[in-house]
């Protein structure tokens, strides 16, 4: 039975209940605990982060403090971090021994060649992949995106080979381009795909509606929304490109005709010993052109995606 009621105790004579200022002192409290744990996840994932950046950045740092050493310096049982007494003759001898500039030159403009061709090729089919992702088509191509990162650059070292070599395309940088630029297509055009995904065909159907037609749709509107993954696309294909070293070690030949990445192997000497002070001049050299096209171009890709989420 409940109680009824008369048998309910009544409040003292004079009691008012909990004066505002204690109601909201526990209402502070009872938030207290959430925004606390929130705060110390939330420094614990800044922590974590600073531990990656510091993971990420060491080879970097480490290789420019190498770059600058004296032969004494890199010969001590126990290196510091900043040179005491930092030289710039690393990087005369590393000159002097090998032509740098002509690598580099190589290896620039078969990178920018196989970037721009990916990107022109990537991007329609990109964009029937995206638009038509249920057909047969783009299910057969997303098939073979998928089994093409699984192949490693050993087994199909041979047969590309010898295709090349029908075709009289060892030893030529026409060749190399070719090779990078298939070897970059899958991974393009997952890449763009997704971009293509991200664009609302609402803005296509407005343009549309208003009078404009498909091609003047494509340029107009969808393609300013894909300029952050064009971009983006363009530098994956640029660095790998750069980077890569065992297809140009493979196709090419001429001493004229080779790579940054491997005319670094020629500062290892035939026993195995590197020369180690010029290896890292020449390294950071050869690491500085991909840092400085990351640092021009992530502005127009965070601009891009900006003006992309405001249009939409």
């Amino acid at each position: 039975m409940s109680p009824r009621p008369s048998d309910m105790p009544s409040p003292a004579p004079g009691h008012r209940g909990p004066s505002p200022s204690a109601v909201r002192h526990h209402r502070t409290a009872g938030r207290r605990g959430p925004t606390a744990t929130r705060r110390a996840a939330r420094t614990g994932q800044y922590l974590a982060l600073l531990g990656y950046l510091v993971f990420l950045a060491f080879p970097l740092l480490w290789l420019v403090s190498t770059a600058f050493k004296p032969p004494r310096e890199l010969a001590s049982l126990h290196p510091g971090w900043i040179p005491d007494h930092p030289t710039l003759d690393n990087f005369r001898q590393a000159f002097d021994e090998q032509p740098l500039l002509r690598s580099a030159g190589n290896s620039l403009i078969a990178s920018l060649a196989a970037a721009v061709i990916t990107v022109v090729i990537a991007t329609p089919m990109a964009y029937v992949m995206a638009r038509h992702h249920r057909s047969a088509l783009s299910r057969a191509a997303t098939g073979w995106i998928v089994v093409s990162q699984a192949f490693p650059f050993v087994l199909v070292i041979i047969p590309l080979f010898l295709v090349l070599k029908e075709v009289r395309l060892i030893d030529s940088r026409s060749g190399l381009i070719m090779v990078y630029v298939v070897w970059s297509l899958p991974f393009a055009l997952w890449m763009l795909a997704g971009y293509a995904r991200a664009v609302p065909r609402e803005l296509e159907e407005a343009a549309a509606v208003d009078g404009a037609g498909r091609l003047r749709v494509l340029v107009s509107v969808t393609m300013p929304l894909l300029t952050p993954g064009i971009v983006a696309t363009a530098l994956f294909a640029f660095i790998t490109a750069w980077n890569e070293f065992f297809f140009a070690l493979v196709l090419l030949k001429s001493p004229r005709k080779q790579t940054m990445p491997i005319i670094l192997t020629h500062f290892i000497g035939t026993e195995g010993v590197a020369d180690l002070g010029p290896l890292a001049a020449a390294s950071l050299l050869a690491t500085l052109p991909s840092l400085v096209l990351f640092a021009l171009i992530q502005r127009r890709i965070t601009s891009g995606t900006l003006a992309g989420a405001v249009k939409h």
